[in-house]
């Protein structure tokens, strides 16, 4: 399917081990649009602590989001990015840089995504921060441009929907 004529601004959002990354690619080839991970921009000290099972906190997270919102300022064309945008304070901060971003939220039971996360490989982060996400993840508000969708479907699917949605 062709790109939009509107720019679409993204954040595919969610606890670690949602498909932000999956989600994130297959939405970018049917959007048009390039496709970041944000997990390429957090410098090296984040990367580390969280190896060593230890959660970031705001101070860790303010730099990060500021690349994250840079990046999509610097797709005026549009362009979707992978974070995990737990807090609404993160999401303000992103807007900050994209005022029309729209955040497709990748949400799932602690279950499913524990059971994810315990059997992927090479990844940074360790399942035991799982439950520091979820305490730190505020929904999206219904003020905020932004909607949920399940990951118990399968990627194509959600993608199909979030496409959908953003393209409304």
């Amino acid at each position: 399917m062709p790109a939009h004529d509107t720019p679409h601004h993204v954040v595919v959002m969610g606890v670690s081990g949602s498909g932000k990354t999956t989600t994130g690619q297959l939405l970018s080839e049917e959007l048009g649009v390039p496709y970041a991970d944000g997990d390429d921009l957090h410098p090296r000290a984040n990367i580390d602590k969280m190896a060593s099972g230890q959660a970031l906190n705001d101070e860790d997270r303010w730099p990060w989001l500021e690349l994250i919102g840079r990046w999509l300022s610097d797709h005026p064309e549009g362009g979707i990015i992978g974070c995990s945008a737990l807090r609404r304070s993160y999401r303000d901060l992103i807007r900050t840089f994209v005022p029309g971003v729209r955040f497709v939220h990748v949400h799932g039971t602690r279950e499913v995504l524990w059971e994810r996360m315990s059997h992927r490989e090479g990844h940074f982060m360790p399942p035991e921060l799982l439950d520091s996400q979820f305490a730190t993840l505020e929904e999206l508000a219904p003020e905020e441009a932004g909607e949920v969708f399940d990951i118990s479907l399968p990627p194509e699917e959600i993608v199909a929907e979030a496409a959908t949605w953003l393209r409304s």
